[in-house]
């Protein structure tokens, strides 16, 4: 005789109360973060920081003539790939990004330009711009 033989051909007991909504049932094993904005941070401690590059006379002239030139064109809102750095916490390291959108305003004496997605851009952060508007 097995151990459960007197129980194993019984039927199920039906529950008294009525059985949870699906949705319900989903939201009961969602995941709980008890520690708001903890991800965030440990992605944030996570990237990989450089240091800010310094850039030649060359090539600081020749951003900004692609700054005046995107300026002159600035009517027809163009498109272009800025490579720029994004420094973290006020230090001097951060890490580099590179952005297609267009420029929506340049800001001469704030030395920034105003991105599509509104993101301000300042003339010395910027390593590199590229895009059609300059052929």
């Amino acid at each position: 005789m097995n151990s459960y033989d007197d129980i194993i051909n019984l039927p199920r007991p039906i529950s008294k109360r009525p059985p949870m909504p699906m949705n319900q049932r989903a939201a009961q094993f969602a995941p709980f973060s008890a520690l708001v904005g903890y991800s965030e941070k440990i992605a944030d401690v996570s990237k990989v920081l450089d240091s800010k590059i310094e850039l030649t006379e060359e090539r600081i002239a020749e951003i900004n003539r692609k700054i005046q030139m995107i300026q002159e064109k600035l009517d027809s809102k163009p498109t272009v790939t800025i490579t720029y750095f994004v420094s973290t916490r006020g230090k001097e390291t951060g890490f580099y990004q590179r952005n297609s959108t267009k420029v929506k305003k340049i800001d001469s004496f704030q030395q920034q330009l105003l991105l599509d997605d509104n993101t301000y851009v300042s003339f010395s952060d910027i390593i590199d711009i590229t895009g059609s508007c300059f052929e």
